[in-house]
């Protein structure tokens, strides 16, 4: 059993004010892999008392001097890999290949792209050729919380950490509780990089106790949140008192539009997509939106896709899913599954209850219902597992009504062969981002979405501008 209950404040590990042990759970075997402690608002007070003492030290240091930090973390993450992957497999189940590759690999991509952004981003620049004694300064919001999710843990920590400190703000993190083993290895990381003392504060506990404190904290000057649009809300309502800037990166709800004339992978590639994570991706093409001339094939593609999946322990080597997170998620998604039959939905894939021969862990079934309207309460609500929903459409202007109603707003997708159609749907679909034939965004692509989906951007020259205030200043002397 791991034992891990003291914080990182003000550059040292130091014990909770009051103990308050917390059981990590391993999905996988549904036991105990780790106790931390849940701080309270004393220990957030002190690690925001750190944050702010040490703020005007570290905004003067010279840009060069804290992407030389980032540069010096990124290097010594790449030593810490197999570490990370193995506490992120046991806390949160993603199965140690996939922690191995795709969520060890996000935090170094985002990492080396900061770096990258930083020195090609002015922070000190004229207005404009036309005004020579006018001149933009760009400085640290000030003292940041950090609010990380369990999904993607070290993808999460890195977009606000890297940005946050080249921007020059300091930081105090809270990672989710679900997932707090992979956070504090990557403060051992950044006390190894040689940030000063205070710069980075991690701080262990729940939403209630410190997520609100830090939220609501007279002393924080900007929280980044990444997590559910229900906890959003309510971080916008407790930060309003004191004014403080407010980032949310929230739920999706994504739509894959499947034009008759899409590529014949473009079916199994959204369903393969959809189960990546087990469905726990806030960017998952969830909804699969099919031209009615195809789609009754791409029903059987899907469900052939889907069966092929297979489900299993984190901790195996192999090319499967993991379980969800918890037995609260396991219990919401298994209830959707329900309500989507309840409603009319035809399952074709799936189903509920435990894959077959599995008596223990938080698996689910790869699920894919078929003949799904978009008044459904699985074509509505964010599910957060491995759930496809697939709903047929006659014409492009169907496709974008469909798309486009739904509360959320961060990911569409669109598949076809027609450029000028591709480029039409990308213009009216109401979404932050949206991915074109299987083709990814480009390192420094901001990420975020609209409407309830949240606001502000992650990643390269746009992440770093999130952390940053923009200083209009009149009457500067020539130098």
């Amino acid at each position: 059993m791991i034992e891990k209950r003291d914080f990182y404040i003000n550059g040292q590990w130091v014990s909770p004010a009051v103990p308050n042990d917390f059981e990590v759970i391993d999905p996988s075997t549904e036991e105990p892999c780790a106790i931390v402690s849940l701080g309270g608002e004393a220990d957030t007070n002190a690690a925001v008392a750190a944050a702010k003492a040490a703020l005007p030290g570290w905004m003067a240091t010279p840009v060069e001097d804290r992407i030389a930090l980032v540069e010096k973390l990124a290097e010594i993450y790449t030593t810490r890999g197999e570490d990370i992957a193995q506490a992120m497999s046991a806390e949160m189940g993603a199965p140690i290949d996939m922690a191995r590759t795709q969520q060890i690999g996000a935090g170094s991509y985002h990492l080396k792209n900061f770096v990258r952004a930083a020195r090609a981003f002015e922070f000190d620049r004229p207005l404009n050729d036309r005004s020579p004694n006018d001149r933009l300064i760009f400085e640290a919001v000030g003292v940041a919380a950090l609010i990380t999710p369990w999904n993607w843990p070290m993808n999460q920590i890195t977009l606000k950490v890297g940005a946050a400190a080249v921007a020059g703000c300091t930081m105090v993190l809270k990672p989710s509780e679900q997932s707090p083993l992979n956070a504090m290895i990557f403060a051992e990381m950044m006390d190894e990089a040689g940030f000063p003392a205070g710069v980075f504060n991690l701080v262990n506990g729940d939403g209630v106790g410190v997520g609100s404190t830090l939220s609501g904290h007279p002393d924080v000057d900007m929280v980044s949140f990444t997590g559910s649009t229900r906890a959003g809300t309510a971080i916008s309502k407790n930060a309003a008192d004191t004014l403080k800037k407010v980032h949310l990166e929230l739920g999706g709800k994504g739509a894959n539009v499947v034009f008759a004339d899409a590529d014949e992978k473009a079916v199994k590639r959204g369903v393969l997509h959809m189960m990546n994570n087990t469905g726990q991706s806030c960017n998952a093409p969830s909804r699969m939106l099919v031209q009615r001339e195809i789609y009754d094939q791409a029903v059987e593609t899907a469900a052939a896709t889907a069966s092929m999946v297979t489900v299993g322990n984190a901790h195996d080597e192999g090319r499967h899913i993991g379980p969800v997170v918890n037995e609260v998620q396991f219990n919401k998604i298994q209830a959707l599954i329900q309500v989507g039959i309840d409603e009319g939905a035809r399952v074709v894939a799936g189903g509920t209850g435990r894959p077959d021969g599995v008596n223990q862990g938080f698996f689910v079934k790869p699920t894919v219902f078929a003949d799904v309207n978009n008044d459904m309460t699985i074509a509505r609500e964010e599910i957060f597992g491995p759930v496809l929903t697939m709903i047929p459409f006659d014409t492009e202007e169907d496709a974008v009504e469909i798309a486009n109603d739904t509360p959320y707003g961060l990911t569409n997708y669109v598949q076809t062969q027609d450029g000028a159609r591709a480029n039409r749907m990308a213009r009216v679909l109401r979404s932050g981002m949206v991915e074109m034939n299987g083709q990814a965004r480009s390192a420094g692509s901001p990420f975020g979405g609209m409407k309830q989906s949240g606001n502000g951007r992650e990643g390269g020259i746009f992440g770093i501008e999130d952390f940053l205030e923009v200083k209009a200043v009149g009457g500067w002397a020539a130098e």
